[in-house]
């Protein structure tokens, strides 16, 4: 590489591993220094000048990762990459709030572990260095203005957000529908070194099944009736930069398979293409899902949830949030307000009525109830009479079970029936796939039902 090589310190107990990537380090040009164990390793660091550490995780002396504790409150200004056969959610997080540079899972592609090591060497790590150093709150509400709140649910969530923008590991956001984990993901990719490449959201519930290689991964002319031409796939698009899958609870089992083997491998083949195509992708994917207990329940793999959730981020619903919900209806209002409308504000009375709702459907239900309030409003400030019913008076929701007594029973169940497929809707988000497995019934069935009963699914989006 160079006359002065850069020198890594390889600590894991698994002998073959060790010096198999040492030996190959050392013909990449880079010196390496080999131990068994985090004692061993804390003891190299104390004699010797180290350029970066490769670090396991299972292995003696690292059990409560004490060579991670060790090396950033010491040895702060060198960056450690995490390379771990045993990955685990408190570790992940734990390893990335400690200020990682990389967490990679065995077995890693030498090229993989290549570029992470060049990445951690060769961008600034300030970042890092300061990892141990108590976060300026301020500095990181300026530094991701699309995330709004103060409360210590927020801060917390600034802080895991900001470490793992720095790092190049796949995450996992879920949370209640409306909380945000879009707004969440965006924000990762554009404080991360991927942020001038591209960011593509991928739909997991808008991709019939049949076509999901096509769409993913792209095809060639002639490949099928119809491929007139040939066709790049969403990921090739973001090559170099983050794929977000939205909503990957709802991917049919076939295309788990496939879309695992395109994120182990960092490669996938377009239809009726025979050459594989290499990409560089981050992923980050979100659901409001229970993954664990669609593992269990056998609709999710196993490996693909252990590969998509490296690092886990939980949104807290808006309900627990507390005054995050009127600097939310504030920025809304500034947001979405017309220049000439003349409103400058809310009441007193509306902040209280806005801070006791318990807003199920979370910001989401929060941004529209302000946009129909803008709408409504008949001052400069919005009253309590320009919300709406559910908010002002949220046992206006519940049913009315003697007035059902007064109509006749086709009348009840047709009412029954709209109640029950509102709920449905709003619950799932308007997503006919997720709502329509719920119900037990196939998505042309919940469609027909709902066009019977004039409700459009695009309303509780």
């Amino acid at each position: 590489m160079n006359d002065n090589p850069l020198r890594l310190l390889i600590a894991d107990d698994e002998p073959l591993y060790r010096n198999t990537t040492a030996e190959l380090l050392r013909d990449e040009g880079f010196e390496c220094l080999c131990v068994a164990d985090a004692d061993d390793a804390i003891d190299v660091l104390k004699e010797h000048p180290v350029d970066l550490v490769l670090t396991d995780l299972n292995m003696p002396g690292n059990l409560r990762l004490e060579l991670l504790k060790e090396g950033r409150s010491k040895y702060s200004h060198i960056p450690m990459i995490v390379v771990t056969g045993v990955p685990s959610m408190p570790t992940a997080i734990e390893s990335v709030r400690l200020g990682i540079a990389d967490y990679l899972l065995k077995p890693v592609k030498f090229d993989e572990l290549l570029t992470a090591i060049q990445r951690a060497t060769r961008t600034p790590i300030a970042a890092l260095r300061d990892c141990d150093v108590q976060t300026d709150h301020a500095d990181l509400s300026d530094r991701y203005p699309e995330i709004i709140g103060r409360s210590p649910p927020m801060i917390s969530l600034l802080e895991i957000v900001d470490r793992v923008a720095a790092s190049n590991t796949n995450v996992l956001i879920t949370g209640e529908s409306g909380t945000g984990k879009e707004v969440i993901a965006k924000a990762i990719h554009r404080q991360s070194p991927r942020r001038n490449n591209a960011f593509q959201v991928i739909d997991c519930t808008a991709i019939p099944e049949l076509l999901f290689e096509s769409v993913l991964f792209g095809h060639v002319k002639g490949a099928f009736t119809g491929a007139t031409r040939d066709q790049k796939g969403l990921l090739e698009n973001c090559d170099g930069g983050t794929a977000f899958f939205d909503e990957l609870g709802e991917l049919p089992a076939a295309a788990q398979a496939k879309l695992l083997r395109a994120i182990q491998e960092q490669t996938f083949t377009s239809v009726g293409e025979t050459k594989p195509t290499k990409i560089d992708t981050r992923f980050i994917c979100a659901t409001n899902r229970d993954l664990h207990a669609e593992v269990d329940a056998g609709r999710f793999r196993q490996d693909l949830y252990y590969r998509m959730a490296v690092i886990h981020i939980e949104l807290a619903p808006l309900r627990e949030r507390g005054d995050d919900i009127v600097l939310l209806a504030e920025s809304f209002l500034k947001r979405l307000r017309p220049k000439d409308s003349g409103i400058t504000g809310f009441r007193s009375e509306t902040i209280e009525c806005l801070r006791r709702y318990d807003w199920p459907g979370n910001i989401r239900e929060l941004r529209n109830v302000i946009e129909r309030a803008i709408a409504l409003a008949r001052g400069r400030e919005i009253g309590v009479a320009d919300l709406p019913k559910q908010v002002t008076n949220p046992e206006s929701r519940t049913t009315n079970v003697h007035g059902l007594a007064e109509i006749s029973r086709d009348e009840a169940l047709d009412h029954a029936d709209r109640e029950y497929l509102k709920a449905l809707l709003d619950k799932h988000d308007g997503v006919i796939a997720s709502a329509a497995r719920q119900a037990g019934m196939s998505r042309q069935g919940l469609n027909k039902l709902l066009k019977r009963h004039g409700i459009d699914a695009d309303d509780f989006r």
